[in-house]
């Protein structure tokens, strides 16, 4: 196997088999999988899995006749890698070009179809110029009242001391940093902040627009938490219940603090007049709503867990009120505005000047990109602040404006920040005028503006609360600026079922059970690995790595070999034949791999028995195997003396009338219910069905003995009997 796809993995390349075809009048289909974070550790069995179903796509859309994009990169930026630097003592600048060099190898190694000739990273200048670019223009629009989409604010934000930067709330997990487990603290620091909550309403409503899980679009609403409610005051304090029917039970008022305390102030309820206590205390979430609650002990089992420990009065049984008798509906959401600088050294400086005259100013587009400059030391000092502050010739600039004394921004981006829009710069990614031009957009996403946008999206559940909701939300302020023809960015998107270590464990370093995926390739070839990841269950499901299984997959492509010296010249145009397209065809589209692959063993089982294999049958099994795999598939085709790739072959097509059965199950109702049922042949004349089931055991049971009124006769459907 070594021979073989090593030697196609070059021909493919200097052939540029894959590259992107220019635009066409072909349907056209963008396929991506959300690329790979870089690491020391390059790829594992999981990346192969991801990478082989997308791949699988790609090429079965190729052979349909679509004009395909389906390219990749490396997302490199942010916490990760700079936190690895510091402990390998390198500097990521040296550290991530081998890392990339690594990982494009490997998934070259593993016969994916990408377009490398669009590939990019992240941390490429020539990249993050455009999203500097794209964060100045996020930072020049201002509504009516002067706010802008970008601000800067002194926020209590999540602080990890471990990694000493500051967390946006979707990076924290069970009160702990995402990124290194450590547990996080409350801190009070200036920083960059995106309005995402601008978005708000449109994030959550466009999800019924969208082709995505339903598992998926409940944590994207479940994040942005939209509710319904009221808003109540209480003397001088606001209150937003979603209950505003039960304030005639509010016996107290909560502010949200780190201490249960009674304050020693009272206000008014609104609707029995009556002054009730004001506590503060730590069940009360200070971003949720305005930071305060009616206590309602009678119907909420937190406030009577409270009332019953400082022994606060208990009112049930009351009336209950309309829902905007004591104030005004509206519409809040849980999701807050995202914390958007980090201070670090390993991101995306963020561009702009600070001037004592003129306050900030944005770094004129002929400065960009604003690159980071070359240091030893990058370490976060222990207050917290960006290591950049202390380089004194990369820091002080003249202002752009006034020629004056000035200083750059410290802060850095965060590492979402690049991954939420490369998806675009895919469509147009060696343009140097523009982050990417309308017109390509509008070929790769559409123009429809509700249905277009990456036609199919792969990524793993655990990024649809960060990077999906990000990329979402920097596409609908482009597509507001008409820099983008779509309001959403992927028009499908699916996720995958991680592969678990052997015993169902979670993959990691600490516990050496990952799985590389170039011994597996050295043992048993990357066609058996990319069949074996397809086949080992429904793709949406995690599922257990099993080393054993592999010879199966191993065995199927032997015997595949094995069957070309079988291979005649007589015609056959079996029904199996037909079958078998037909299912491959609508597993890939569905994204059922693992029945597809056990549709072709089906298939290679029946030619087995067989004394002599068509060539056209062949040449079939060889185009439906080939987007599992392709190296194998490519050889036995060229050996049939074919001198164009497989991967250039048109998808065969069915006969509808082959699937056609020359018999059918029919069932028989008697008065209504299902009683029987009989087989019966497609020709068969109407009278001789009548005949048959009259005769039938289970259809006398019920006639008693009497002649039915009618029998209605629905062809290949169902027999209905009127006694």
């Amino acid at each position: 196997h070594a021979e073989i796809e090593k030697k196609w993995i070059s021909r493919w390349e200097a052939e540029r088999t894959y590259a992107t075809p220019q635009q066409s009048g072909k349907p056209k289909s963008y396929v991506l999988g959300m690329f790979p974070y870089l690491s020391g550790e390059g790829l594992h069995t999981g990346h192969g899995r991801i990478f082989t179903a997308v791949d699988v796509v790609a090429r079965y859309q190729r052979m349909k006749g679509y004009d395909v994009l389906c390219p990749t990169g490396f997302d490199a930026f942010g916490l990760p890698a700079e936190n690895a630097a510091i402990k390998a003592h390198k500097n990521p600048v040296d550290m991530l070009p081998p890392y990339a060099a690594n990982f494009k190898r490997q998934m070259m190694m593993l016969g994916l179809s990408y377009d490398w000739e669009r590939a990019f990273s992240t941390i490429d200048p020539a990249y993050y110029k455009w999203t500097q670019w794209l964060f100045l223009k996020l930072y020049s629009i201002k509504n009516d009242k002067g706010e802008r989409l970008v601000y800067r604010k002194e926020v209590p934000i999540n602080w990890c001391p471990f990694c000493l930067t500051g967390l946006a709330n979707e990076e924290v997990v069970d009160e702990k940093c995402e990124r290194c487990g450590t547990e996080v603290e409350q801190k009070e620091k200036e920083q960059w902040m995106l309005a995402i909550t601008k978005y708000a309403d449109r994030l959550h409503s466009d999800l019924d627009t969208v082709d995505y899980p339903e598992r998926v679009k409940i944590q994207q609403r479940n994040w942005i938490g939209r509710s319904e409610g009221t808003l109540i005051k209480f003397d001088d304090i606001e209150v937003f219940t979603t209950r505003p029917d039960t304030i005639r039970g509010a016996t107290f008022v909560v502010v949200s603090e780190k201490e249960d305390r009674f304050t020693g102030h009272y206000v008014m309820n609104p609707a029995t007049k009556e002054k009730i206590p004001v506590w503060e205390a730590e069940y009360v979430m200070s971003g949720v709503g305005t930071g305060a609650i009616m206590g309602v002990p009678g119907d909420d089992e937190r406030d009577m867990e409270f009332a019953k420990k400082y022994d606060l009065p208990i009112v049930e049984g009351y009336k209950k009120a309309g829902f905007e008798d004591f104030g005004k509906k509206i519409t809040r959401f849980k999701l807050r505005d995202w914390v958007f600088s980090r201070q670090r050294y390993w991101g995306e400086p963020i561009p702009v000047i600070h001037c004592t005259k003129c306050g900030i100013v944005p770094v004129p587009e002929k400065d960009l990109p604003v690159e980071l400059p070359e240091v030893e030391k990058y370490e976060p000092g222990p207050d917290g602040e960006s290591p950049l502050a202390n380089i004194e010739e990369w820091i002080n600039v003249r202002c752009p404006k006034c020629s004056g004394k000035a200083k750059r921004e410290t802060d850095v981006m965060p590492n979402w920040a690049g991954s939420s829009w490369y998806f675009l710069r895919y469509a147009d990614p060696h343009n140097n005028k523009e982050f990417a031009s309308i017109e390509k957009l509008k070929y790769w996403f559409g123009v429809d503006p509700a249905g277009g946008g990456v036609n199919w999206y792969n990524g793993g559940m655990e990024h649809t609360v960060l990077h999906l909701l990000y990329s979402r939300f920097w596409h609908k302020f482009f597509y507001d600026l008409k820099l983008v023809p779509t309001s959403e960015p992927y028009k499908k998107r699916t996720s995958h079922g991680i592969i678990l270590a052997e015993g169902g464990e979670k993959m990691s370093k600490s516990k050496g059970n990952v799985i590389n995926p170039d011994k597996i390739v050295e043992q048993f070839g990357a066609d058996t690995l990319r069949l074996y990841e397809m086949f080992m269950g429904p793709f949406e499901q995690a599922i257990a790595w099993n080393e054993d299984a592999l010879v199966g997959p191993r065995r199927f492509l032997e015997r595949v070999w094995r069957l070309k010296e079988k291979v005649s010249q007589k015609f056959s145009d079996s029904t199996l034949m037909h079958e078998t397209i037909k299912k491959i065809s609508d597993d890939i589209e569905s994204i059922s791999f693992n029945t597809a692959v056990s549709a072709l063993m089906i298939y290679v089982n029946a030619l087995d028995k067989i004394e002599k294999v068509s060539q056209k049958e062949f040449e079939t099994l060889l185009i439906l195997l080939s987007p599992f795999a392709p190296h194998i598939t490519e050889e036995l085709w060229h050996s049939l003396g074919h001198k164009d790739s497989i991967h250039v072959q048109g998808w065969p097509e069915f006969d509808p009338k082959k699937l056609e059965k020359d018999e059918v199950v029919m069932a028989v109702q008697v008065d209504g219910k299902v009683r029987a049922s009989i087989k019966v042949a497609l020709n068969q004349d109407e009278e001789e069905i009548k005949s048959a089931i009259l005769s039938l055991p289970e259809v006398e049971k019920w006639l008693k003995g009497k002649l039915p009124k009618k029998i209605i006769v629905v062809p290949k459907k169902i027999i209905s009997i009127v006694t």
